[in-house]
């Protein structure tokens, strides 16, 4: 039986989310990261754990299948490798930032000045489609320090909150990209591996659904169900079951997470009362 090998970062911002994922699919695997590799015990997938900068070679020379990585690593390593899902978590931004009294007025600004660091392609492509000539000073880790010791006026470096550049006297003055976790594969999966791939990504799409939207449960007098309705698109329509109290009805919808608040606002204005919200474990579509 085929066996799909799946990389993912060892340690670091990625790791716990990755395996969290795969848990939420209904996979089990030893949880003790002690080897570089192991079996999963219910789906056939290898587990490779590797260093995040690796993943991507490590797929694009057919040692795994497919990859959870960062897209920003991603970019900066291959473009041999298929993106197959945007998973959603671990995002942030790779951004410019300057020293807070440099006067920054556009990308422009950057002309001609020493820019440090960790992803010289992403930044390297940037520049040139900007038209702005920078020199690049690749380094790894504590890519902020660079300018307080004169290495260069500008960084360029991932960012989540802000809070490392705002520590070492640094303004975030220009996104280059946003990034996020993704799966990639390599090309020509076997017709066995693609399958496996299907299976997994079908769990995968089923638990993002679930993450996104609420399950609620509302009751309503009858001569409110068409206005409550419109407000409640769900998967198809709510369903609408009658209460023992005559004149009402219970509604059963799906919200998306995003526009939840609104919704329920809504709700209560058009007549709803007694609303549940319940979170959804799986959600196939």
């Amino acid at each position: 039986m085929s066996t799909l090998q799946l990389a993912v970062q060892k340690s670091g911002r990625l790791s716990d989310s990755s395996l969290n994922l795969i848990k939420e699919c209904g996979i089990t695997f030893p949880t003790r990261i002690a080897r570089l590799k192991a079996s999963a015990f219910n789906f056939p997938v290898e587990f490779l754990y590797l260093r995040d900068d690796d993943i991507p070679g490590y797929v694009a020379d057919n040692v795994a299948d497919v990859g959870i990585v960062g897209k920003n690593v991603l970019m900066e390593k291959t473009d041999d490798l298929e993106v197959i899902k945007e998973l959603g978590f671990s995002k942030c931004r790779l951004s410019i930032a300057v020293p807070r009294e440099f006067d920054y007025q556009g990308v422009k600004s950057l002309e001609g000045l020493n820019i440090a660091t960790s992803y010289p392609k992403i930044l390297s492509d940037f520049l040139k489609d900007n038209g702005v000539s920078a020199d690049i000073h690749e380094i790894s880790g504590s890519v902020e320090i660079a300018p307080s010791i004169g290495l260069a006026e500008a960084v360029c470096d991932i960012v989540s909150t802000g809070s490392t550049l705002v520590s070492n006297g640094l303004l975030e003055v220009q996104v280059v990209m946003k990034s996020e976790a993704v799966l990639v594969a390599r090309p020509g999966l076997s017709g066995a591996k693609r399958e496996i791939l299907d299976q997994l990504l079908f769990r995968i799409n089923a638990v993002q659904a679930a993450n996104s939207n609420k399950y609620i449960l509302l009751n309503a007098p009858n001569k409110a169900i068409a206005n409550i309705t419109e407000l409640l698109p769900g998967m198809r329509s709510p369903t609408v079951v009658p209460l023992a109290q005559e004149g009402w009805s219970s509604l059963h919808s799906v919200v998306k997470e995003d526009d939840f608040w609104e919704v329920i606002e809504n709700l209560r204005e058009a007549g709803a009362e007694g609303i549940l919200v319940i979170p959804i474990e799986k959600m196939v579509l």
